[in-house]
């Protein structure tokens, strides 16, 4: 293939993101008629939380967040150009123009603003046994559930940290699924009285969570306080999760009781996808609860770079309601900055309450940063901690012994890595950065640049776009 030059795109607004932050901020940008272009990879827009269901779901059982698609077809009737199966995978040297793998090939686009609304991944810690057949984290359960109904196992245990465990949980037992229990590390369902009389101040939430409780109580299906994954074991042919064995928070490592399962589905609450941000250049501070890089934003949600705005949870974790109040502040910001009317001017007072029931979520369950830490602590030094590199524990912490640096509050995290390859596979340490971080003794993930390419992109693309001739690859046979 010989490579051909790329034509430039340009449009007013950029929205990296197509779920509830970026549509939110794409209908209200086009209808106010600047020309705005949507980016996703996924074939289809709504993200994880507005994720459209198979035609064959919605024809048995309806569409289970119909909001999602009228958004959708609100922001495609506005006018704006949605292009999906498109990642963002770049930035050119400029700082500015983004780097795009699509249908078509390779393809740039430059925008005079750009929203990152790039979402969240699933946080995991390690345990024993997390690499079987299985084990999955809970947004893979619940997107098989709601978006294919599809179940993950037929005796699933859950367990992790958030609230997010009680409706995926919900969702299992819609398809008919023997929930064995959810196992909860904190203690959050404990109310104090000072706890209820926050709880209460958010009254739809606090029925939100009645109505799975409730739900939960007539399957009785067991909720489980303090407790975490101690270990995952194997069938007897090994190749299947056939039970999960619990223990006390406090003391991982200890056994109190192991349940028969046919699936493990596990998580930690969610981290902000920030690896565009990185590349854009965008200013990151530490936060102490999560452990993770937050971007430094403005109320409006504008970062450092005048024409640069992050939305939803890109820019911290809050929940599908904050995340659409982000939309709609950082779309009145830029029409602002137009002199165009279309602000939603309720929408900042929205923001805060949102934010503020976050806060709350916070201080009821337990915080990231030290879960993780607790954990790691006390994993066998033969657990695969980086999956891509097949980087144990155990090389993490020899390596951390070597690459020492006290007077920087832990090892060099740089040269840990140099030393094992931990983080430095396919996911670039998406998955293992904060446990591998915790093993060395720091008290947050780095804050090193973001590598190109952000995601996964074919080779061919990148010679597209340098012009260069990539040879075909012979056939092989027998």
């Amino acid at each position: 293939m010989t490579g051909a030059p790329v034509s430039p795109d340009a449009c007013d607004v950029a929205v990296v993101g197509g779920g509830p932050a970026g549509l939110t901020a794409a209908r209200r940008l086009a209808a106010a008629g600047l020309s705005v272009t949507v980016l996703d990879e996924q074939p289809e827009l709504g993200g994880q939380y507005y994720r459209r269901p198979s035609a064959a779901v919605i024809e048995r059982g309806g569409d289970h967040r119909p909001a999602g698609g009228r958004l959708i077809g609100a922001v495609r009737d506005a006018g704006a150009d949605c292009r999906t199966d498109t990642s963002v995978w770049g930035v050119a040297d400029d700082g500015r123009t983004l780097l795009l793998s699509g249908p078509a090939g390779v393809a740039t686009l430059t925008a005079r603003y750009l929203i990152i609304a790039t979402g969240a991944y699933e946080r995991v810690i390690p345990f024993p046994g997390w690499e079987l057949p299985g084990v999955t984290t809970v947004g893979f359960a619940q997107h098989l559930a709601a978006g294919d109904g599809i179940r993950v196992g037929e005796r699933v245990l859950l367990a992790g940290s958030g609230p997010f465990l009680l409706p995926v949980a919900c969702s299992l037992l819609d398809l008919g699924v023997h929930v064995v229990g959810i196992a909860e590390a904190g203690t959050p369902y404990r109310l104090s009285g000072r706890g209820l009389l926050t709880a209460a101040s958010f009254p739809a939430r606090l029925a939100e969570f009645a109505r799975y409780v409730a739900r939960l109580a007539r399957h009785r299906v067991p909720l489980w306080q303090d407790r975490v994954v101690a270990r995952a074991d194997a069938s007897p042919a090994g190749d299947h999760v056939a039970s999960v064995t619990l223990a006390a928070t406090g003391t991982p490592a200890t056994p109190v009781a192991s349940y028969a399962v046919d699936a493990l589905c596990v998580g930690i609450g969610f981290r902000p996808q920030s690896e565009i941000a990185r590349l854009l250049g965008c200013s990151l501070s530490g936060d102490p609860w999560s452990g993770d890089l937050l971007p430094v934003t403005d109320p409006t949600g504008r970062a450092g770079q005048s024409d640069v705005y992050l939305a939803g949870e890109a820019r911290g974790i809050g929940g599908a309601g904050r995340a659409a109040a982000d939309g709609e502040v950082v779309a009145a910001a830029i029409l602002d900055r137009e002199g165009r009317p279309g602000g939603d001017r309720r929408a900042a007072a929205r923001q805060r309450r949102h934010a503020r029931f976050a806060g709350h979520n916070a201080r009821l369950y337990p915080a990231a940063a030290e879960l993780t830490r607790r954990l790691t602590a006390a994993l066998p030094d033969d657990v695969h901690v980086c999956r891509c590199e097949a980087v144990t524990a155990g090389q993490v912490r020899a390596a951390a012994a070597v690459a020492a640096a006290p007077q920087h509050g832990g090892a060099d995290l740089g040269a840990v890595r140099a030393l094992t390859r931990a983080g430095m596979g396919p996911c670039q340490g998406r998955e293992c950065q904060a446990t591998v971080a915790a093993l060395c003794g720091a008290v947050a993930e780095p804050a090193g640049m973001a590598r190109m390419p952000a995601r996964p992109v074919p080779v061919a693309d990148i010679a597209q776009l340098a012009g260069t001739p990539v040879a075909s690859t012979p056939e092989v046979t027998g």
